[in-house]
């Protein structure tokens, strides 16, 4: 697997979260019950209670030995939630070399109180081992909600991120957490965006760090019961305006979310054969032309960066037609 990060950023795509006691997802995975997944994240935070914390730890390392063994070449990217600052210094000795079958680690709650002791530590692994490993903080905390806090916060992280850009893979955010703060939950026919305290932070993220950074979309939660289809046009809803206010992936917490995330994340045909002719542009006088279907304009100056997303996304999912 490439350690390209230009690449891997987009490729992160649809992230399935199973918690790390899960003792039968390496076999699965290994034998491709889940096709179109392309990240797994085996979770030891909020999906470990404290005194499972042991032995969700030994069955990390029972799984990443049995993935190691089995892997094929379509394997997905492989990362680690982890729980805390303390368990994250231990990381390298508690894997040893099962290390360089993962992407990366995720960092729960990032923020001012933790942001530079995890970029440290993040620095100081990488020296030690052979394959780069990539960090993705998760903003959920409510120094990031509260008004009074947000904007110092944000550009505060990202300044520090800015220091240790080269390891930052995507920032991911927690529409869950920030929910729970005010009581808050959106039902199966809305999408995150109608709850409008948590679309105001979510929009706020973006203006900071979508610019410098791969920003991905919150965890849809839910995945419908016995003939329920309705979280299916919720989450199409969700997704379409994840892709229109520019995050690129989102976080999944069953297989049936699969097919509808990697659907969204292939460009529609238009867009992509306007993504090639902008990227090809030929005239060196004008610097706008027709779109290739005709009905928008292109502008060399304003679309150059949306078009280079747009093929990125289309060789690594493919184009929709």
């Amino acid at each position: 697997m490439t350690r390209d990060k230009s690449y891997l950023q987009y490729k992160v795509g649809a992230l399935m979260y199973t918690p790390a006691l899960n003792a039968n997802v390496g076999k699965k995975v290994c034998g491709g019950e889940f096709p179109e997944l392309d990240s797994l994240a085996l979770c030891l935070e909020d999906a470990v209670s404290e005194c499972g914390v042991k032995n969700a730890e030994r069955q990390l390392v029972n799984t990443l030995r049995y993935i190691s063994k089995h892997k094929k070449d379509d394997m997905p990217l492989l990362f680690v939630r982890l729980r805390n600052v303390e368990q994250f210094r231990r990381f390298p000795k508690l894997l040893g070399e099962l290390i360089d079958i993962l992407t990366g680690v995720i960092f729960p709650k990032f923020d001012l109180s933790n942001a530079a002791e995890y970029c440290s530590i993040m620095g100081s692994v990488n020296a030690k081992i052979h394959n780069p490993i990539f960090m993705m903080p998760i903003l959920e905390s409510f120094d990031i909600i509260n008004m009074e806090t947000r904007k110092r916060s944000l550009l505060d992280i990202h300044k520090l991120l800015d220091g240790c850009k080269e390891y930052v893979l995507n920032i991911r955010v927690g529409a869950m957490d920030f929910s729970s703060f005010y009581g808050l939950r959106r039902a199966a026919t809305q999408s995150i965006y109608d709850i409008g305290i948590v679309s105001d932070v979510l929009k706020d993220i973006l203006t900071v760090f979508a610019g410098d950074y791969t920003v991905s979309a919150p965890v849809w939660e839910y995945y419908g019961g016995a003939g329920d289809l309705s979280w299916k046009k919720g989450l199409e809803k969700e997704l379409a305006l994840d892709i229109a206010n520019g995050f690129i992936g989102k976080t999944v917490i069953h297989p049936s979310q699969l097919p509808l995330v990697r659907k969204w994340l292939k460009p529609i045909r238009a867009d992509f054969e306007d993504a090639k002719s902008i990227l090809k542009w030929e005239d060196k006088e004008l610097g706008v032309m027709r779109s290739v279907e005709g009905n928008r304009m292109n502008e060399l100056s304003t679309h150059q960066k949306w078009a280079g997303k747009i093929l990125r996304l289309a060789e690594i999912y493919g184009v929709r037609d």
